[in-house]
């Protein structure tokens, strides 16, 4: 083997000097944030339950539209609670360390591909499938606004549909980023062999 191949064959249990070692292990500083994050998954069980109780104890006074919306709430909460497992799972095993989950049955299916890339747009979808959920539902209650005893003004809807656009454009934009960095990695490990 030459000296440049040697150079690339990683040791296992090489040290590192001090300085590499410190800045190799300040990723554990993301530490008590993921589990900040796993207490605020916590949190969100706990709304559910309450939301899930309330609909249940008016199940019989609500009316079609207050079920709906009372639905589209849990709906909400499981989806940011969704978006929570996928920052915590996916955050943790891309910068922090990873979990060698491989060959266990309840793996992720999309954790065996998570990198960066990969976590910002499954992030944005997440965030732009939240903001569905919440124009939605301000479009079933913005029936009240002439009545002026809804929730919203019509300013309150159109600042929601434009940041929900703006959410959609986001995505579409981090997505046309990543096709093009990876249509130019892909050109160039094809132009090196």
């Amino acid at each position: 083997m030459s000296a440049v191949s040697d150079a690339r064959v990683p040791l296992k249990g090489r040290s590192l000097r001090p300085v590499p070692m410190l800045i190799f292990g300040s990723r554990w500083l993301q530490l008590p944030l993921y589990v900040g994050l796993i207490i605020a998954q916590g949190v969100y069980v706990v709304l559910f339950l309450k939301e899930l109780w309330h609909l249940f104890a008016h199940a019989f006074d609500f009316s079609e539209q207050q079920i709906m919306l009372a639905v589209l709430g849990l709906i909400d909460v499981v989806m940011i609670s969704n978006l929570l497992v996928m920052v915590i799972v996916g955050g943790y095993e891309t910068f922090v360390s990873r979990l060698n989950l491989q060959g266990h049955p309840d793996e992720p299916e999309w954790l065996s591909h998570v990198n960066a890339s990969v976590l910002k747009i499954k992030l944005a979808m997440a965030i732009i499938g939240i903001s569905s959920i919440h124009l939605l539902r301000t479009f079933i209650e913005a029936g009240a606004l002439s009545s002026g005893k809804g929730n919203y003004t019509e300013t309150g809807v159109m600042w929601q549909t434009i940041i929900h656009c703006v959410f959609i454009l986001s995505a579409i934009g981090i997505a046309i980023v990543d096709k093009l960095s990876n249509d130019s990695i892909e050109g160039a490990k094809q132009s090196g062999h």
